[in-house]
C-alpha cells in the first residue's frame, strides 16, 4: 500500500482497496494534497459510471486531524520507549488498553462512584 510518491495512481489505488475492504463512505476529509483529491475524483467517477449512483462527499480541510491529535500524542509518549511491536494483536490490545484508561482518566466513561482502577477492572473481565 505504500508508494514512493504520493500520485494519483497510488491514491486511486489506496481508495479503491480502502472501499473495497469497508465499503463506500458517505463523506471523506482529507488535507490538501492534490494526489488524494484527484484520487477520489477519480473513484467518484467510476462509482457514478457503475451503476451505484453514490458518490463520496469529499472535504478538504488542511488542518481538521489537529483535533485529534492531542490524543494520539498521549499513546505514542507511552508507546516510545516500548521500541515496536512484535505482532499486530499484542499492538492493538496494549494500544486499546491505554486509550480505554486515558478515557476514564479524561471522565468519559461514567464512573458510578467507582475509582479508575475499579472502572478499568470491570471492563477487564
Amino acid at each position: 500500500m505504500l508508494s514512493e510518491r504520493r500520485d494519483l495512481a497510488a491514491a486511486r489505488r489506496f481508495f479503491k482497496r480502502a472501499i473495497s475492504t469497508n465499503g463506500v463512505p458517505d463523506r471523506i476529509v482529507i488535507d490538501k494534497s492534490g494526489a488524494n483529491l484527484a484520487g477520489l475524483q477519480a473513484v467518484n467517477v467510476s462509482l457514478k459510471f457503475t451503476g451505484c449512483g453514490c458518490t463520496i462527499e469529499i472535504r478538504q480541510v488542511k488542518y481538521l486531524n489537529n483535533i485529534l491529535e492531542p490524543d494520539h500524542r498521549f499513546i505514542k509518549r507511552i508507546t516510545a520507549p516500548m521500541m515496536g511491536f512484535k505482532a499486530f494483536h499484542s499492538a492493538a490490545a496494549t494500544i486499546a488498553g491505554i486509550e480505554t484508561a486515558h478515557m476514564i482518566r479524561k471522565g468519559q466513561i461514567p464512573t458510578d462512584s467507582m475509582s479508575a482502577f475499579q472502572i478499568f477492572a470491570g471492563l477487564a473481565a
